[in-house]
């Protein structure tokens, strides 16, 4: 009688065990799959296009590829590109770093405004953007004519196209560092603070070494969305070709003549940036966790 009272509780372990494998085998399919399906999309909705992008810059060989990229027009372009980039990116290091600081460490009326505004070019397309810039300076605008008598030229021109690129490019450094100092607290700056440090003291000596990874972060993402940006550039540069035109507007240009090749050369300038700035984001990212570890 014990014995067939026993069999049932004997044998309950092993259908829990047995059920257990059942159930870790069909999720072990699942991490497979997920990954599978990962893989694919990433290779059709970049790694193809990526290597498309290449392999058409090469399609007339690698003296059009560099006849291409020696052309006046796009040399312009380069050049343009790259100064308004190294216009842009310092400004908002200022202020990325200044406002990060301030919303960070202290407390005053407006900061919940300030943090607002901030994010107003995530939320505002880059093209409404220029046209504000147009509304504001333009032969039309509030201060066209004023501008006009001055002799000074912002819209169709280089100063337009370096504050529609600092713009859309001023959050990338503030937003980077914002939540690192928040997260870091105010105990050492204090700390300083109470040791007789001034304020340029304490910050140049116990906030930018604490956050330098953050920093070039966001100085990294800043730079390529400043030397890739198209709507806002697109609006107030009047695409004067080899006076205004950056480097993705030259692209478009010749893309619309039907001269692909070149129109491919030049991209592949731009796709190049790109890999350069993950393989430089990635090597930011190891280095800042290592320095976690420690």
């Amino acid at each position: 009688m014990s014995a067939v009272l026993d069999e049932p509780v004997a044998t309950m372990p092993r259908r829990e065990a047995d059920a257990r494998g059942r159930a870790s085998r069909r999720i072990a399919w699942l991490p497979v799959v997920l990954t599978t399906v990962a893989l694919l999309y990433v290779a059709l909705a970049l790694l193809i296009p990526l290597a498309a992008v290449f392999v058409e810059a090469f399609r007339k060989g690698v003296e059009h590829y560099f006849a291409s990229i020696a052309d006046p027009d796009a040399w312009s372009a380069i050049r343009l590109t790259l100064t308004a980039a190294a216009i842009a990116v310092p400004a908002n290091l200022v202020f990325g770093v200044t406002a990060a600081w301030a919303i960070a460490k202290f407390d005053f009326k407006g900061k919940a405004l300030l943090i607002t505004l901030i994010d107003l070019p995530f939320s505002v397309s880059p093209v409404v953007s220029g046209l504000v810039y147009v509304l504001m300076f333009g032969l039309q605008g509030w201060f066209g004519p004023w501008l006009a008598e001055h002799d000074i030229k912002i819209i169709f021109a280089v100063p337009g196209i370096v504050l529609a690129t600092i713009f859309v490019t001023f959050p990338f450094v503030a937003r980077e560092l914002i939540p690192l100092m928040q997260a870091q607290g105010r105990e050492e700056e204090e700390a300083a603070v109470v040791l007789g440090a001034s304020g340029w003291q304490t910050l140049w000596r116990v906030t930018l070494p604490n956050v330098k990874w953050g920093l070039l972060y966001g100085v990294i993402l800043c730079n390529a969305r400043a030397m890739g940006e198209f709507g806002a550039v697109s609006v107030v540069s009047g695409h004067i070709r080899g006076t205004t035109n950056t480097l993705p507007l030259h692209v478009e240009i010749l893309y619309n003549e039907y001269n692909f090749a070149a129109a491919f050369a030049c991209a592949s300038l731009l796709a190049f940036l790109a890999l350069v700035t993950l393989v430089v984001k990635t090597v930011v990212e190891r280095r800042y966790l290592k320095s976690q570890r420690r």
